[in-house]
């Protein structure tokens, strides 16, 4: 019985040696569709988890191989080989993960290795792909990495905590904003008031993703942080939360930060209004705008906050604003009447285009056709084609007559939509 089994053992062992060397020989010639065959041939454990090599020497070689494959295969024998590498253990991970990091490897290849890395759920697995997503200026690569980490999930999040009061604590609470699931609200409201604002910051921009009742206070008191950037988060967070403008008076909490030294929160806010869609933040918006000390940038989100707002009281203020521009005394002033423009002609409620149009048209008839702005003209043209009331025609014609031939393409061409 004894000498059956040792048969079997060097059967195996001559088989799997022979397999890899085949499979060597294979790589040499670079037929990598034949190295794929031969490593599906490797002996795998009774549950089908991992691999069962006898030795080390043949696992470096059958890892080497793979890694081979992964690097210079085509897609169709990268995806095979992707499928076979869990079955090599943890043990291949550190290969992995170089390889990661090595901006000199293929994109599909690093793109295979995040998804092969999800199989793992060690610290190390987890750090390298929240490092590859700070870093990487390849967008497919974040996506990969983040969308690893979110497979990961559970095991990912407890490793995570673990770290939330080690020297590693950003880069904790880094990974645990990429990954939405719930189970990340408790960790992140542990360090909404760390020392760090970096790690208060991304810590409400996560939890801002969620609609739980005690996160919802938290923002508000984040508006108030000494740092701009846990207030610009907490007001972009706030922005996607209009049910409750009424309940926690958004409104009232938001328009200070309209006037904010820093003009990112500034603006966060004023797209944070927008989003409320009501009088009262119009109201709120309008103020800053009409201001001569308020920055053109801002006033240029205000413009664009006011159009979102979608209420005839916003197309009123765009109205105002409009027709009291002065837009030939000041090149940056114009930019904000240029906006105005172009924000009426992408009003789509049917209940507001004929205002929007009628604006535009008061505009011409008032200002407009001194001006000698082509691109003035030009965007004119546009907004009034785009809104399709009859009554801009004679405007449109008008403009078919000028001098300058770009202006007559656009105005013809707006012709042609409201002729539709």
């Amino acid at each position: 019985m004894t000498n059956f089994s040792s048969e079997n053992q060097v059967n195996s062992i001559t088989s799997v040696e022979l397999t890899l060397k085949r499979g060597t020989e294979a790589a040499n010639c670079h037929d990598w569709s034949a190295v794929n065959k031969y490593l599906q041939q490797l002996p795998v454990s009774k549950n089908k988890t991992e691999l069962s090599l006898p030795n080390q020497t043949d696992w470096q070689t059958a890892s080497k191989l793979a890694l081979q494959v992964l690097l210079e295969g085509d897609f169709q024998q990268q995806w095979e080989v992707a499928k076979l590498l869990p079955l090599f253990g943890k043990s291949i991970t550190l290969p992995l993960i170089s390889l990661l990091e090595d901006e000199s490897v293929d994109l599909e290849a690093r793109w295979f290795i995040c998804n092969i890395l999800g199989k793992f759920s060690e610290q190390k697995v987890i750090l390298s792909l929240v490092k590859l997503i700070q870093q990487t200026e390849i967008e497919e690569l974040a996506i990969a990495a983040g969308k690893t980490l979110t497979q990961i999930g559970i095991a990912a999040i407890d490793a995570l905590v673990k770290l939330l009061q080690s020297p590693h604590r950003a880069l904790a609470v880094k990974s645990l904003a990429y990954i939405r699931r719930p189970e990340i609200i408790n960790p992140l409201i542990t360090v909404v008031e760390d020392p760090q604002p970096e790690i208060r910051a991304m810590a409400i921009e996560a939890l801002g993703s969620f609609h739980d009742r005690r996160i919802s206070y938290l923002l508000l008191a984040a508006l108030k942080d000494t740092s701009s950037l846990v207030r610009k988060e907490a007001a972009n967070a706030l922005g996607f939360r209009p049910d409750l403008c009424e309940e926690l008076d958004l409104i009232a909490h938001l328009q200070p930060l309209l006037y904010d030294f820093n003009l990112e929160v500034c603006s966060r806010a004023a797209i944070a209004l927008g989003r409320m869609k009501s009088d009262s933040a119009v109201q709120a918006l309008f103020t800053p705008l009409k201001s001569v000390n308020t920055p053109v940038s801002l006033k240029l989100d205000l413009v664009r906050a006011l159009a979102w707002s979608e209420t005839e009281l916003a197309i009123d203020c765009l109205r105002e604003s409009l027709i009291n521009s002065e837009i030939s005394a000041n090149v940056e002033l114009e930019l904000v009447s240029l906006e105005i423009i172009n924000v009426l002609g992408r009003i789509t409620k049917s209940n507001l285009t004929g205002k929007s149009a009628r604006t535009l048209i008061d505009f011409w008839q008032l200002k407009g056709r001194q001006s000698s702005s082509p691109e003035l003209k030009q965007l004119l043209a546009n907004s009034l084609g785009e809104l399709k009331h009859s009554e801009a025609a004679p405007i449109l014609n008008e403009l078919t007559q000028n001098n300058n031939k770009l202006i007559r393409l656009h105005a013809i061409a707006a012709l042609k939509k409201i002729s539709k």
